[in-house]
């Protein structure tokens, strides 16, 4: 009950008509963002927030997350009409996606993606609405060896649940943290990693990292896979868009199960993008016998739209309770916290209880306003990849540096974007995450400050991070997130070797 009071004055804060226009606007642009390959969530955001610093941090927050709701809206888009994904989670809904558009069914596919999307965020702000005070509360008793714990938990998780190798996982966080020392250092006031150069003296800014990474590097490996539009018919039928919502109540059981699982993923560093692969992967195991998926099967499309969804949603959660994002949106988004005096974590909930839940409140009404605006701009949006990429492209070029200078009006913030772009191809390329480096750089600093101070309490003892029930409960599951999961796939190695040396 007190979490449902403290909703509706978050509601009264965002039921203004500034914050509907912001909502409306947010998700405009988060379409943009989202439709257009080279961009994506994380550069679209990051690129918005020098923007925000003359507004207040709730308007702030609204405007950004109503852009994150629309480039994760954006990228169904074009994964269903051009099998081109806009967002790397998106990746998962071409596979049946595109098929059925292909077929003549395009406004039944995406409506099939928008309302599972629409219920599947939905799902996930329930979530945040109902554990927010909670986790809140319960991070409260944390001190500097607690925070430092689920810092090295988020670490860890990152390396023994990412997709992607451990190893390549560990270099991504490794850069990340690199990157974070540059500067002074905040304890012993000493100068690090500047090697003489003056714009180093106040350390890299992690939007320009972002733009970098997101924007530069993911437009190089679009130019290098010599994109070309090839899209299906876009026109929304409005009749069938109602037959395909009463087609909805068949795929309770994936939608529920999707659900499930964005949610695990989301609170925990999974992402979007493995949840959106493994709910479809789950929804081809669960089908019936003979029901062949990739040729344009409804539950291909629910299952990943539904699971992105709701992982995108609750990826907020840690942010905002204890400080820690789970994606990499999350974590730009608690940069730009942090950039206009907030400090995410329990105390937010106390010292500011009118941005918190003035941003929960307005997830309820953005993702509403998602669905119907994504409905009636896809002709739009269509018509826009239609613009030869030779012209989109250098758009996106201007974009990310006119974003970048406008973080600290600094010229060698554009040189810095070039050489992150680069970073960022070459990651692309031999296929290292980026979303583990942007952690690390947001979270770097905090995890050497809490480190510091609990060296310090315990005069340089490392026993300090088993010294009571809940650091040695936050240590003992971050070391067994590193260590099981690469024991459960070194243990499959040997025994498909075996079996191959016994075969011979």
């Amino acid at each position: 009950m007190e979490n449902f009071e403290l909703l509706m004055g978050g509601f009264a804060t965002a039921l203004t008509p500034m914050h509907i226009t912001l909502m409306i606007v947010g998700v405009l642009l988060g379409l943009i963002v989202g439709v257009l390959p080279g961009l994506g969530a994380p550069n679209g955001v990051s690129l918005l927030i020098p923007l925000t610093f003359t507004m207040d941090p709730v308007s702030a927050i609204i405007l950004l997350a109503s852009m994150y709701w629309g480039a994760l809206f954006g990228g169904s888009t074009t994964s269903i009409l051009f099998n081109i994904p806009g967002e790397p989670s998106s990746v998962a809904t071409t596979f049946d996606g595109y098929p059925m558009a292909r077929s003549g069914q395009s406004t039944r596919a995406l409506t099939l993606a928008f309302m599972s999307a629409g219920i599947g965020a939905f799902v996930g702000i329930v979530v945040i609405t109902l554990l927010s005070t909670w986790a809140a509360r319960f991070a409260l008793r944390f001190g500097a060896a607690e925070y430092f714990a689920v810092y090295f938990l988020a670490f860890c998780a990152f390396v023994g649940m990412g997709s992607a190798s451990p190893i390549k996982t560990a270099v991504s966080l490794s850069l990340g943290l690199l990157l974070s020392t540059v500067g002074m250092d905040t304890v012993t006031g000493s100068l690090r990693l500047t090697f003489g150069i003056e714009a180093l003296l106040s350390g890299v800014s992690f939007l320009v990292v972002v733009i970098g990474l997101f924007g530069i590097g993911e437009l190089l490996a679009t130019v290098q896979d010599g994109l070309k539009f090839r899209g299906v018919a876009s026109r929304i039928d409005p009749r069938d868009v109602f037959k395909t919502m009463l087609e909805l109540p068949k795929y309770f059981t994936t939608i529920v199960r999707s659900s499930a699982v964005g949610i695990w993923m989301g609170i925990t560093p999974g992402g979007p993008t493995a949840a959106s692969f493994m709910s479809y992967g789950l929804a081809r195991q669960w089908s019936k016998p003979g029901e062949k998926f990739g040729t344009g099967r409804p539950e291909g499309i629910v299952a990943p739209e539904t699971a992105d969804h709701s992982a995108g949603t609750c990826a907020m959660l840690p942010m905002l309770a204890l400080g820690v994002p789970s994606s990499a949106t999350a974590a730009v988004m608690m940069g730009g916290l942090m950039i206009w005096g907030l400090t995410p974590g329990p105390m937010l909930f106390t010292t500011q209880p009118d941005f918190v839940w003035g941003l929960i409140a307005s997830m309820y009404i953005s993702n509403f306003v998602g669905v119907i605006l994504v409905l009636l701009t896809v002709p739009f949006f269509a018509a826009l990849l239609r613009i030869p990429f030779a012209i989109i492209g250098p758009m996106i070029v201007a974009i990310c540096f006119v974003g970048a200078y406008t973080v600290a009006n600094s010229t060698s913030d554009l040189w810095l974007v070039l050489i992150f772009g680069v970073v960022g191809f070459v990651f692309n390329k031999l296929e290292f995450p980026l979303a583990p480096l942007v952690l690390a750089m947001v979270l770097g600093s905090k995890a050497e400050s809490s480190f510091h101070q609990s060296m310090i309490a315990s005069d340089g003892s490392l026993g300090i991070f088993f010294s009571n029930y809940l650091v040695g409960s936050i240590m003992t599951v971050a070391l067994a997130l590193l260590i099981i999961p690469q024991s459960l796939k070194f243990i499959k190695y040997l025994r498909s070797h075996k079996n191959v040396d016994a075969a011979v």
